[in-house]
């Protein structure tokens, strides 16, 4: 912790004393219009690379556009209530987590819960946990994030794509006849520094790049910005009419949504061979990379089941990648109040401010598509300008004398963060006129982050606990006081980690997918076993025939876990009924769960831990 502490207030002090030396001029930022963009994206922003619209399957396009309206009309994309500086804020942007089954994926202190995105996994098909609509659409997604698992492991280290001005005639060249993909690389991006996979914390809610919380602000929550469109309806229809679990076709209820985009996307010419693949080979690579292992980019701890803690080295990256989950954002500028202004650099409104993305495998590249629409059709958005886009803006973490970097996004573009970029730089995603979606394609970090890794430390727990088979009465194995500090340790990890996280967040799950809700039950069960264990050790502990030096390294590990537990339950309390947490509606409301009054007697020990604590304290005075 102290380590923890200290690294907050070396960030502190850097900001103080970067924001000291700039004073109140703005740092010089460099767009696609500006001379000399295209040698700093060169020099200085080198695993940044641009795939415009035009160069993605048409079909693919139509898929993931509808899935993401049909997840917003169903209400799946909600603004999050997460933990900045130990307080609660909302999301201004709405989000959903959809990516391998039993995944999650953790930032600001909130562990969301992957809705799968059913790809042609029987296992997961067959319990039918969200209709056939949604399951569609998160299929949809599912074949987008193979689409950029093959096309990022296709750009190796040393290919090097012509570099124009032509990223800012993207809005006004029409029917250019040049390649379709921008890349960016350059000997920098060879050498970059490393990241440590242990002490990847999250610099998003505390970096020199903010002015008190400029990561997401509180807005009003939006129902408004891109409506459902007609071929929402249509695909609906297709999904009614699918027979025996079926899943219902895309294609058809989709035809027309890119036709604005064909013949209108400017493409650059290329060094080497564009790597986009053809139809055909696009279907055999998606079912090469539907059977691909986890293990094909990192390595397992080995006293981890199911972990994937230390990252392989770069090269591993540029020769097999497999993105684990996407986190979906909506935004819709019109009804995201109080937008702060890029602070540093002057580059306009901020919908996400600057930031690293967390909770990653270290160097693995973030895959991004974006998607604008701009009326109650659902019709993609083409901005006239620069600051009419969406923009990304990109800086070097920690330095006021490099310029930064924004780049405007035409609907469906994609652009990818590659080698070390999310790593020594910093992004921001600057507000556009239109509503927009984006889908952030990931390889999460899930050593401790899967429903099989939990699963696992509640058998760990677990074995120290015998059950009598014919009276049902339990006992301890072992009073090991190692082991005892082992099983308190994954008694709290079970009940703050992954209980109180996935309660805290409503019935937002249950609502739409039932896929988490027996796997829940299940760990509340373990949970509560591991209960009946506090309670054999402490009955121990109070016993007075134990041995002297043994009875007091019990009771010293006892109290340390107790004492944290009650801390956490009261924090999460405090969560449930905060100000904030109270102007959801019932179904998105914070659930204090678990919880228990005094006078249920089913369970083995009281909520309120501190008569427990108290009663340990004044037995280890005694010793």
């Amino acid at each position: 912790m102290k380590r923890s502490g200290d690294s907050e207030r070396e960030k502190r002090r850097k900001k103080r004393r970067l924001l000291q030396e700039l004073g109140d001029q703005k740092i010089p930022y460099r767009g696609p219009s500006d001379q000399g963009f295209q040698q700093l994206w060169d020099t200085s922003y080198s695993g940044l690379v641009l795939r415009r619209a035009c160069s993605l399957p048409a079909e693919l396009h139509c898929r993931v556009q509808a899935a993401l309206l049909t997840l917003r009309k169903k209400g799946c994309l909600l603004r999050d209530l997460v933990r900045v500086r130990d307080r609660d804020v909302f999301t201004s942007v709405s989000r959903a987590l959809l990516g391998e089954p039993g995944h999650t994926y953790r930032y600001l202190d909130t562990r969301l819960f992957a809705i799968p995105w059913h790809s042609e996994d029987s296992e997961v098909k067959e319990q039918s946990c969200c209709e056939p609509g949604l399951r569609a659409a998160c299929k949809a997604l599912w074949e987008l994030n193979t689409f950029f698992s093959f096309d990022v492991s296709q750009l190796r280290e040393g290919d090097r794509l012509t570099q124009t001005s032509k990223v800012v005639q993207g809005a006004d060249t029409k029917g250019s006849d040049e390649a379709d993909v921008e890349s960016k690389h350059s000997e920098d991006s060879r050498n970059s520094e490393g990241g440590d996979s242990g002490s990847r914390q999250s610099e998003e809610g505390d970096t020199e790049s903010k002015h008190s919380e400029e990561w997401d602000v509180e807005s009003k929550h939006s129902d408004e910005g891109c409506s459902a469109l007609k071929r929402e309806g249509e695909w609906e229809t297709a999904s009614k009419h699918s027979s025996d679990g079926e899943e219902p076709s895309l294609s058809k209820a989709t035809d027309a949504v890119l036709e604005h985009s064909e013949g209108k996307c400017p493409t650059l010419s290329l060094k080497t061979a564009s790597v986009t693949p053809t139809a055909g080979q696009g279907e055999l690579q998606a079912a090469q990379l539907e059977h691909s292992s986890l293990s094909d980019y990192h390595i397992k701890d080995k006293g981890e089941p199911g972990g994937c803690s230390e990252p392989s080295p770069l090269q591993e990256f540029t020769r097999s990648v497999k993105f684990n989950v996407t986190l979906l954002n909506y935004m819709d500028p019109a009804a995201m109040s109080q937008l702060k202004e890029e602070p540093y650099y002057g580059m306009g409104k901020m919908a996400v401010g600057w930031h690293h993305d967390e909770n990653l495998i270290s160097h693995s590249p973030v895959a991004v598509y974006s998607y604008s629409c701009h009326d109650d059709k659902g019709e993609s958005s083409e901005g006239s300008g620069e600051k009419e886009s969406w923009r990304i803006g990109l800086k070097v973490a920690w330095d006021i004398h490099t310029p930064g970097l924004t780049l405007p996004l035409q609907s469906g573009d994609c652009y990818y963060m590659r080698d070390n970029l999310n790593i020594t730089h910093q992004h921001c995603v600057l507000a556009g006129e239109a509503a927009r979606f984006s889908s952030t394609h990931r390889v999460a970090e899930c050593s401790t982050g899967t429903l099989t890794y939990i699963q696992s430390r509640c058998q760990e727990a677990l074995s120290n606990l015998h059950t009598d088979p014919e009276t049902g009465s339990h006992s301890l194995t072992t009073l090991n006081p190692n082991t005892m500090q082992h099983c308190e340790e994954i008694h709290n990890e079970v009940e703050f980690e992954w209980l109180r996280q996935y309660w805290f967040q409503g019935q937002r799950y249950t609502r739409f997918c039932s896929w988490w809700s027996k796997p829940m039950e299940e760990l509340e069960k373990d949970w509560k076993l591991m209960e009946t264990m506090t309670m054999l050790y402490l009955a121990k502990v109070e016993e007075e025939g134990q041995a002297g030096d043994g009875r007091r390294d019990m009771a010293e590990t006892l109290l340390s876990a107790l004492i944290d537990r009650h801390q956490q339950r009261q924090t999460w309390r405090d969560r449930c009924h905060s100000s904030l947490a109270q102007t959801l509606p019932p179904e998105e409301a914070p659930v204090d769960r678990p919880f228990w009054g005094v006078d249920n007697h089913g369970m083995p020990l009281p909520f309120d831990l501190a008569d427990i604590i108290n009663r340990v304290e004044s037995l280890l005075w005694r010793m």
